[in-house]
């Protein structure tokens, strides 16, 4: 019982990192795409 139940805090933890990464990454992207449009609406000007 000792071991699931360490198991099962490990697998919360890992969950818990995965969602705070794919947040950071769905940020990153998100400002590499207001990188593009900014530099497209240059370059038509």
């Amino acid at each position: 019982m000792r071991k699931a139940a360490s198991f099962a805090a490990l697998a919360l933890a890992v969950l818990v990192a995965a969602c705070n990464t794919v947040a950071g990454v769905g940020r990153d992207v998100g400002a590499v795409g207001d990188a593009v449009t900014s530099t497209a609406e240059d370059v038509r000007r």
